[in-house]
């Protein structure tokens, strides 16, 4: 992801340009996720036993973890725009709303 706005683009465009990227990063991540672990599944079935669990669990936790952070603590997400809002209202000596 580039960190620079390209010359000539708002920052409202780069910032969505960003998140539309984290967010197709998380589509591959899930999609990958899906396609390994039902090979995983299904080998671990035909092979009688039930040790796919772990992978799944283990890198279940990494997705939701990586999909936390893109559709809920994002810069230009509207819970993470509420956080930055209360805290510049602390920081200037007001109460949060």
């Amino acid at each position: 992801m580039s960190r620079h706005p390209i010359p000539g683009e708002t920052q409202l465009d780069w910032t969505a340009r960003r998140r539309a990227k984290a967010k197709l990063g998380w589509f591959a991540h899930a999609t990958v996720y899906l396609v390994v672990n039902a090979v995983l599944v299904a080998l671990s079935l035909a092979g009688g036993r039930h040790w796919a669990l772990f992978p799944l669990l283990g890198w279940g936790l990494g997705l939701l973890f990586h999909g936390l952070a893109v559709w809920l603590l994002a810069p230009g997400n509207a819970l993470m725009d509420r956080m930055v809002a209360r805290e510049r209202q602390r920081l200037d000596g007001g109460t949060p709303r």
